[in-house]
């Protein structure tokens, strides 16, 4: 009776902890949906915002626009400061700290090698200057920006999005405000500095001469194609002539960072250890990376009026980079009395900016792709053998200077760090680690000079006068003064006027100038400074007359005799070359063939090495059927396909197998993926190069890598190469900063869906596959996940710019919880669109900021 008594009540109390479990299960689900919907903007009814001299009504319509409409401009940007701070707020406040150097007060030791970066480059600093500089008008511009970002937080209209709370921080954080002007002078910096890559060719080069001659590194990263190096310098006997290497070059060592513990906030700061010291690695690096537009003139287009194409490619992100917005607001006046322009336009912005970046106004529209001028130099900086507190220049020992740089890192005391630059600018090899694999650091260091830094930067005042713009040539005049980074602009208005101008600033060198740019030079020696800059004239234009379009992907942009030197880093001329093709064979294009360019996914680079995987000897028990399958097989990288997955892999074991003995493994793991080397081993292949390919013949290395490949796509994904799937090893992955590698969170913060292409599609699927990074998942481990690909798409029609379209690859809100922050990513995908209009049939939500009167 006693034994039956003792069971009923462990039943019992084992129901009653159930049911307590329960009910605890459901009260914290419950919790989280009702902070779910707190957090959440406020999209109707009525607001009250500090600082608005009237009334803005904020209508966001069914393809989840934001419209603006304001009684002047001012509003119209404090309105649109309000805005991103409700649906990016941490996206601003990631970056902020991200510029300042101040990631590590809330992430602790593991951002600390990337603050140190960001502080010894000294964007904010430079932002300070730059903001200093400009006319009252802008300066006017980007503060009440910024006060509308700190009168959303002062309104406490929603609470803290999630990052802030698992991190336990605020925006701006202590007395610091969430954004100021600044900040967006130094936001701008950053996306030159993203764009700007030529300082990680520069190294990546002097980096692969420890081991390679001048011969075999113009094998490995040969120069444009059909076109000699820029320089005839023998770079390896220069630097081995000035002892630049260390006697024997060894393994840097990255940063020590704390064991994780098992709090979110831990996990979070564990997570981010490898992304920011592959940050701090590849920063200046975008090589193999870029964009696509293109314009045609009416006598191209089923309308007779011209149709204008852009997709920026950049690193994805959750949130994306864009945020989409239609400003509209009557002319005004600054308050120095300046006339501002009224506001009718709509597009892509950056939040962090005050206006639309890519987009149209309701007669003019234009696009973006990064020109990639060469306007980063390293210089390699004699330290005085007497006094390492100096350094040679033309007129003998100077001094470096210094700043003294205080850390606040979370969990650790303060860290004081003495930071130095020199006449060109900051000292990287101080910040960089990859420098200490090979630099004689007691003999040299290596400084960068980079056009984006100087004061006299404008490029935050033509982005705001561009909003203004009716024309085309009130467009490029109104980029006129634009500096950094130099985008090639194409451009087409209503009247039926296209045209294309690079804009930007790109320095002069001098005549005896021989390295021009392409390796690191002797600081010392004054011919390898800059001589001044190129004018807004003497950069490329064409007002697409010859053949009825322009297009731009990122290749040589120069005609043939062009009299200056940009660079010779541009990028392959695949995907400009496959754009032409698709212009060029179709007489008259509609928005629906503009689309359809835009989305597609034949690899011309692929096509050119599928005979050599063709033709690769390989005695796995796959290999017949698999090469079945690559006869029929023509380069469309489609995610469906298991074609494009087989090749992939088996090209980079191609590059892995061929150039990583060559080259040492760290030095492999320092350039691949940041430096494009199809181009490399296409030669390598062509000419059968028996020193490159030893100690086995050149058919033998594609077969081998053939067997590798097959042994891992086996293993990974089963027996039958029908089941295979390039989409299942490509997901886009737009990854979250802090919680993209947190187990249990990743998949509420990042966004990932199947995509197609590869690094040479007009429809980009750009991938890193050097060693898995945090956010692994699946069998491959993201080793080709797709990283960086059209981060937009936008189609114009000037017969009708209400048929105009847009997607980007996540959706409009920076809030996790929300169903509007990954809702665009499948339309993305499939190569669908939202349409991009000014006045749309209704609207999905509507709000209304009205002054706030003061107590």
């Amino acid at each position: 009776m006693g034994d039956k008594t003792a069971s009923q009540r462990w039943v019992r109390l084992g129901l009653n902890a159930g049911a307590v479990a329960v009910g605890v299960a459901l009260l914290a689900g419950s919790v989280a949906a009702v902070y779910g919907v707190k957090a959440q903007p406020r999209l109707d009814g009525t607001l009250a915002v500090a600082g608005l001299a009237g009334s803005v009504q904020l209508r966001r319509d069914a393809a989840d626009i934001t419209h603006i409409q304001a009684q002047s401009p001012q509003d119209a940007w404090r309105a649109l400061g309000f805005v991103h701070a409700q649906e990016r707020g941490w996206q601003l406040e990631f970056n902020r700290r991200l510029m300042q150097g101040r990631l590590s007060e809330i992430l602790g030791p593991a951002t600390l090698e990337l603050d140190k970066l960001m502080r010894a480059l000294d964007i904010h600093g430079a932002a300070r200057r730059q903001y200093a500089a400009m006319p009252a008008s802008v300066r006017e511009a980007l503060t009440v920006y910024s006060e509308g970002i700190a009168a959303f937080y002062a309104s406490q209209s929603q609470a803290k999005a999630p990052e802030f709370l698992l991190l336990g921080t605020q925006a701006g954080g202590g007395d610091s405000a969430p954004w100021s002007a600044q900040d967006s002078v130094g936001w701008a910096l950053m996306m030159a500095l993203d764009l700007g890559g030529n300082w990680g060719n520069e190294a990546a080069r002097l980096n692969l001469l420890q081991t390679l001659s001048t011969e075999q590194l113009w094998q490995l990263m040969p120069a444009y194609p059909g076109e000699a190096p820029a320089t005839s310098v023998d770079l390896a006997g220069l630097y081995r002539e000035l002892g630049v290497y260390k006697p024997q070059a060894t393994q840097a060592h990255a940063p020590q960072v704390p064991q994780a513990g098992t709090r979110v906030a831990d996990l979070a700061v564990s997570a981010l250890q490898q992304w920011a010291a592959q940050t701090v690695q590849d920063m200046g690096s975008n090589d193999g990376k870029g964009s696509n537009n293109w314009v045609l003139a009416g006598s191209r287009t089923q309308s007779g009026k011209p149709l204008l194409a852009n997709d920026p490619h950049l690193a994805l992100s959750a949130p994306a980079i864009w945020y989409f917005t239609h400003l509209q607001a009557p002319a005004g006046k600054a308050a120095d009395g300046a006339e501002l322009a009224a506001l009718d336009v709509v597009g892509a912005g950056l939040p962090g900016l005050p206006f639309v970046v890519l987009g149209r106004t309701r007669e003019v529209a234009w696009g973006f792709t990064n020109t990639n001028p060469d306007v980063q130099d390293l210089y390699l900086e004699l330290i005085d053998p007497d006094d390492p507190d100096r350094y040679r220049t033309p007129t003998g020992w100077e001094s470096f200077e210094v700043r003294n740089e205080v850390f606040k890192v979370k969990g650790q005391p303060d860290l004081q760090l003495p930071l130095r630059s020199t006449r060109h600018g900051p000292v990287l090899s101080d910040v960089q680690a990859v420098y200490s694999q090979f630099l004689e650091r007691r003999r040299y260091a290596v400084a960068l000079r980079w056009a984006a830094l100087d004061t006299d930067n404008g490029s935050i005042e033509a982005g705001l006068k561009a909003n203004g713009a009716r024309t085309v040539e009130q467009l490029f005049a109104a980029f006129a003064g634009y500096h950094s980074p130099m985008q090639s602009i194409v451009a087409a208005d209503v009247q039926g006027h296209i045209g294309f101008k690079a804009a930007g600033k790109v320095p002069v060198r001098a005549a005896d100038n021989d390295l021009r740019g392409v390796a690191p030079a002797p600081g010392w020696l004054a011919r390898y400074d800059w001589q001044g800059w190129l004018s807004h004239a003497q950069t490329p234009q064409d007002d697409g007359a010859a053949r009825g379009y322009v297009a731009t992907a990122n290749q040589r942009i120069t005609a043939e005799g062009y009299p200056h030197f940009l660079t010779q880093d541009w990028i392959l001329p695949y995907r400009y070359q496959r754009i032409a093709q698709l212009i060029e064979a179709t007489p008259r294009h509609t928005v629906d063939s503009m689309a359809a360019i835009q989305n597609d996914v034949l690899s011309p680079a692929t096509v050119k090495l599928l005979p050599a995987l063709r033709a690769a000897p390989s005695a796995h028990p796959l290999a017949a059927r698999v090469q079945q399958m690559l006869r029929d097989f023509d380069g469309r990288m489609d995610r469906d396909g298991a074609e494009p997955l087989i090749f992939s892999l088996w090209s980079d074991e191609l590059v892995r197998g061929i150039v990583m003995p060559r080259i040492g493994e760290a030095s492999f793991k320092a350039i691949y993926g940041k430096r494009d080397l199809r181009a490399g081993l296409e030669g390598i292949l062509e000419r059968n190069d028996a020193w490159w390919c030893a100690p086995q013949s050149c058919a033998e290395q594609a077969g081998a890598a053939l067997t590798r490949t097959l042994d891992t796509l086996q293993s990974a994904y089963g027996a039958d190469p029908g089941r295979w799937r390039w989409g299942d090893a490509h997901a886009a992955l737009s990854t979250h900063r802090p919680f993209g590698g947190v187990a249990g969170l990743s998949a509420l913060f990042n966004v990932s869906q199947p995509s197609s292409g590869d690094g040479y599609t007009v429809n980009v699927g750009q991938f890193n596959a050097n060693p898995v990074p945090a956010d692994a998942k699946g069998p491959l481990g993201n080793r080709f996940a797709n990283r960086h690909a059209a981060s937009l798409r936008a189609i114009y029609d000037l017969s009708d710019l209400e048929a105009s379209r847009f997607i980007y690859q996540t959706g409009q809100s920076g809030l996790p919880l929300s169903g509007r922050y990954a809702d665009m990513r499948q339309q993305w995908a499939d190569g669908r669109y939202r349409a991009l209009q000014m006045q749309p049939q209704h609207w999905a939500h509507s709000l209304q900021l009205r002054p706030k009167v003061a107590p």
